[in-house]
């Protein structure tokens, strides 16, 4: 019968494992906890472990409190950004130990980014459509009564002789125009898309020079293009329209000062709604402002969420509709000092069917 050792069972487990002492600091680490952070067993031992990252969402104090009473604990949902830049979510769990009368940790790291974006993407493509069907249902509901209330505002316009009250009925109409005009745009965009070959660069170009145009301070507009991405099969103005919509929302978060950065490059075997697309555009859309508050993301592509005061809320719900219309998906990964949107659009060979 062969004979395991300890050591040899946790170098080939499949989940990362890091022993940490009193001090927090690593004494241990299999290989694939070395995978996880890029550096070798040798490098990471004697490091703080808050020294690994640049930011992470576990609290130190609930590790020195574990270690202090002897007690394990588990977060399903850790959010880990390494020096790098490399930012990635992860369930880990700490059991207590003892050794020589001493008190250690040991933490097993599983990577979980790959399962939660695809559950999360079911769940809140799910949602988002029960959002929008409710919307639809609700706008008609208003636009029928609304539309009846003008008619009648304006023929007794057409009776009344006194100028004050004709004053009365003109903000009646004035107001129920308002509200229709908030109505069309809850319902999205009512024209179909008109596809044809178009360089996306070109169109990301228009968008660079139109936030060029705006207002933009002191925030810097980069690009990083892949020239070999192909034409693609789109709606340039849709897709413009989608992406000025997540632009000058990065915009309004640096607040007069930081950087966008416009990425394009090519992704093979994208799953987009269920439907597996041998190949794809994506484009980044990154800012590094103060990160998308918690309580926003997960209703971030609702109708009339938003956290400017002084939006409307519209402007993602619109850009995932125009998406939507181009079979392709939104992306969001955010957290303080980085948030990046990617959009996915598929590369046809041919016009699609």
């Amino acid at each position: 019968m062969t004979t395991w050792s300890a050591q040899n069972l946790v170098s080939n487990l499949s989940v990362g494992i890091l022993v940490i002492d009193d001090t927090l600091s690593v004494c241990f680490a299999n290989a694939a906890a070395e995978s996880f952070f890029e550096q070798s067993c040798n490098q990471l031992q004697g490091q703080l472990l808050s020294k690994l990252f640049l930011h992470s969402s576990l609290d130190s104090q609930r590790l020195e409190n574990a270690l202090q009473y002897r007690d394990s604990f588990s977060d399903s949902e850790v959010q880990l950004t390494f020096h790098d830049g490399r930012h990635t979510l992860a369930e880990i769990t700490a059991t207590s130990m003892e050794k020589d009368d001493n008190s250690y940790l040991l933490l097993e790291i599983k990577q979980i980014d790959n399962l939660k974006r695809i559950s999360q993407e079911n769940q809140q493509w799910a949602q988002q459509q029960a959002a929008r069907d409710l919307v639809r249902g609700l706008a008609h509901e208003i636009k029928n009564p609304l539309g009846g209330l003008r008619g009648a505002a304006q023929l007794l316009e057409k009776e009344l002789l006194d100028d004050e009250l004709r004053e009365y009925t003109g903000l009646i109409i004035e107001q129920s125009d308002r509200l229709r005009n908030l109505v069309d745009r809850l319902l999205g965009p009512n024209q179909l898309p008109r596809f044809q070959w178009h360089n996306l660069h070109k169109v990301l170009e228009k968008i660079r020079t139109l936030l060029s145009l705006d207002d933009i301070a002191d925030v810097q507009l980069y690009r990083d293009y892949d020239p070999s991405i192909p034409d693609v099969w789109i709606d340039d103005e849709k897709i413009q329209q989608a992406v000025l919509n997540i632009a000058r929302n990065a915009v309004q978060a640096l607040n007069g000062k930081g950087r966008i950065d416009f990425i394009t490059r090519i992704e093979r075997q994208v799953t987009i709604h269920g439907q597996r697309y041998p190949l794809c555009a994506r484009i980044r859309i990154i800012d590094n402002g103060p990160g998308i508050p918690e309580h926003l993301k997960d209703t971030l592509f609702y109708p009339m969420t938003t956290g400017n005061q002084d939006g409307t809320g519209l402007g993602l719900s619109i850009a995932q509709t125009l998406i939507d219309h181009h079979r392709g998906k939104i992306e969001v990964d955010s957290w303080p000092g980085h948030t990046e949107f990617t959009i996915y659009l598929p590369i046809d060979k041919k016009e699609p069917a």
